[in-house]
């Protein structure tokens, strides 16, 4: 098995205990600060990670658009996360992770259109499959 589908099996993994601790641990606090404290968790693993793996050598790699692209993705990441959050605090988790996971639709069109990455029948079927399975896990 290739080492990214590896890298993703234990993402999917993690991401769905991420939900259910993060549902449990909001009990008598704000979402925001919930997240407050996971991204400081966060921030503080990842720091590590390229601290002790001497990564931070890799500035000299950077192009202004690399980091512009970057800064961009953490905005749009942080903007998930605070709706992410606060859809959790009040609502069910299952709703709220299904609808978060349908976000492959937007993923798969951007990846056809920006990234001109293949479209086939097998990913357009998938797309369906997971938007289907979104409105049924969510349809009242």
């Amino acid at each position: 098995m290739q080492t990214w589908i590896i890298y993703a099996i234990i993402s999917m993994i993690f991401a769905g205990l991420t939900s259910v601790l993060a549902k449990y641990g909001l009990q008598n606090i704000s979402a925001d600060f919930g997240l407050g404290i996971r991204t400081t968790v966060i921030f503080v693993i990842i720091t590590a990670i390229n601290l002790i793996g001497a990564k931070y050598k890799e500035f000299a790699n950077l192009t202004t658009l690399q980091v512009t692209l970057l800064i961009a993705s953490g905005v749009t990441t942080t903007i998930s996360w605070i709706f992410y959050y606060r859809a959790m605090k009040d609502g069910l988790v299952s709703y709220v992770a299904a609808i978060d996971k349908a976000s492959i639709i937007i993923t798969l069109l951007l990846s056809f259109l920006l990234l001109k990455e293949p479209v086939t029948p097998k990913i357009l079927m998938g797309g369906v499959l997971i938007l289907a399975g979104m409105l049924v896990l969510v349809w009242k």
